[in-house]
């Protein structure tokens, strides 16, 4: 799974009421959700981000509450992919369990550029930024099969099946 995407560059500690502020939490409709995503980091996020974008974060990308809708607004408004160098741990999972893809590289997010262009692939764990090549870890096998359904709960109905 190779993403291509323009980059949008983040800081460090983006913690999860920045992504989706609590007070929103009222409904469970996302393309409502979704256009408040960011708002209190940068109110123009959302109207920047074109399907396909990335992320592209300091440490802790993720932090706070463990909330699930997070990792699902990003997912709403077209975000493809996240490269930091940390998440927080639930967000880690819950971005895998909605089918977001996300990986840990300082080194790309020290190159990459607001704006700029990425080609990520997901499964090798490559991330090319103009003609720099960063290596992140690879996903384990079990983890891209839930990747590449979209999600946890696509990959149990698919094991379901088998």
């Amino acid at each position: 799974m190779i993403l291509h995407g323009r980059i949008h560059k983040l800081g460090r500690d983006i913690d999860t009421d920045l992504i989706i502020a609590g007070r929103y939490l009222n409904t469970t409709e996302m393309k409502a959700l979704s256009a408040h995503c960011m708002e209190d980091l940068d109110p123009e996020f959302v109207k920047r981000v074109q399907p396909g974008d990335m992320i592209f974060a300091g440490e802790n990308f993720g932090c706070g509450s463990s909330r699930e809708h997070a990792p699902l607004v990003l997912k709403e408004i077209g975000i493809h992919c996240i490269v930091a160098k940390s998440f927080a741990r639930i967000f880690y999972r819950n971005s895998i369990n909605v089918g977001l893809p996300i990986l840990i590289c300082a080194e790309a997010v020290d190159s990459a550029e607001e704006g700029g262009r990425a080609d990520v692939d997901v499964h090798e764990g490559r991330i090319r930024l103009g003609n720099k090549e960063f290596q992140a870890q690879p996903f384990p096998t079990f983890l891209r099969e839930i990747i590449n359904l979209g999600g946890l709960m696509p990959y149990v109905k698919e094991r379901l099946r088998q």
